[in-house]
């Protein structure tokens, strides 16, 4: 089978010159809409060439399903001892457990094809590659409703986070998390460290909470989450995975955490329909042929964070409007058409952010590590 093929129902392939055996390709694994194994498969093949750029050299954690979305699930960090011997591992020491684990690195296709075997539904890889595992490539912000909030909550809050970070010159990039909420991505890719990046993620999402108490809360509480939306930045952890770019989510139906536009999620908070951002595998592979891989710049983008300690003690306003602002800054260099940038001074001009609070949160979190 070649990389990005559709996969022929087969119990025994061949994948880049390795022999897989498969199993239970009729077995349904998502039984409201008949979504079998063989299909789980199928798509992982078809969309490998956008989803194992983003996986290679990351630790992976599976999150298995082997009866289906129905029934019970089981995560696995531990690479399984009956594993081919042609797929990697890294070994890392888990200092939460005091022992080294023994992750997946999912580098090919082979070893996707067989992960996808195992009813691994959901791929979930660690910010930081193997090979330097406390410097995270990225910062994460996953954006959970809670109902009757929906994604489309999620979108208006995203806008802010983008708000906030074009302020700093900072580039974002939105993917579905495929289940409820939205996820903004601000890609790095330089020497940082985890003490950097969780009290910053942190400390905006405080700010939002404070700036937008009616809509946000950055506590876990489910008692306070009520018809608001969670801004979980603690995810920027060594300890902690998110779900990758191009995984299905084990719902109801098949799911995929789907790279978007920010386009698209100013379009599904102006028309107020959380449908515009649910995408289900079939779409998602038209998606890809189509548009390419969205999510691309987050793997090679290099960004730096903001000194939030100098930036809090510069003479600054103490609030900016990033809705005027950005009638008299230059475009970032991404530009976006000219309905985007219309809705984006529409959906923050009543609205008032503050990056200089951020600064001195940011500032005071990091002094505390």
């Amino acid at each position: 089978m070649s990389r990005g093929g559709s996969l022929a129902i087969s119990p025994v392939v061949d994948v880049e010159g390795k022999h897989l055996s498969l199993s239970n390709l009729d077995k349904v694994l998502y039984p409201s809409t008949g979504f079998t194994k063989g299909q789980v498969i199928d798509y992982y093949a078809r969309i490998a060439p956008a989803l194992l750029p983003h996986l290679k050299g990351h630790p992976v954690t599976m999150k298995r399903y082997p009866n289906g979305v129905d029934s019970e699930f089981f995560y696995e960090k531990n690479a399984p001892k009956h594993r081919p011997e042609w797929v990697k591992t890294a070994p890392i020491w888990s200092r939460h457990n005091r022992r080294h684990i023994n992750y997946l690195l999912v580098d090919d296709l082979p070893t996707l094809t067989w992960l996808a075997n195992l009813a691994s539904l959901e791929i979930h890889p660690s910010l930081a590659l193997a090979e330097d595992y406390d410097c995270p490539t990225m910062i994460v912000f996953d954006l959970d409703p809670g109902p009757p909030a929906n994604i489309v909550q999620c979108a208006q809050v995203g806008l802010w986070l983008r708000e906030i970070f074009e302020h700093w010159g900072l580039q974002s990039f939105p993917k579905t998390s495929g289940s409820k909420g939205l996820q903004v991505y601000v890609p790095l890719n330089t020497p940082t460290s985890y003490d950097v990046t969780k009290p910053f993620a942190q400390a905006l999402a405080h700010l939002l909470e404070h700036e937008h108490p009616d809509l946000i809360v950055s506590e876990m509480k489910k008692a306070i989450r009520g018809g608001k939306v969670f801004v979980d930045w603690s995810q920027n952890d060594e300890h902690k995975t998110t779900v990758s770019v191009y995984s299905l989510r084990a719902r109801e139906r098949p799911t995929v955490s789907t790279p978007v536009t920010w386009e698209e999620v100013e379009r599904a908070l102006k028309r107020k329909d959380a449908n515009l951002l649910v995408f289900e595998a079939p779409k998602v592979i038209e998606r890809f042929e189509k548009m390419g891989d969205l999510h691309a710049p987050v793997l090679e983008l290099k960004q730096k964070l903001p000194d939030l300690r100098g930036k809090a003690a510069a003479p600054v306003p103490v609030t900016v409007d990033l809705a005027a602002q950005a009638e008299d800054e230059p475009a970032p260099k991404s530009g976006g058409s000219k309905a985007e940038r219309g809705s984006r001074k529409t959906s923050a001009s009543t609205r008032k952010t503050s990056p200089k609070k951020a600064a001195k949160s940011a500032g005071k979190k990091r002094r505390a590590v």
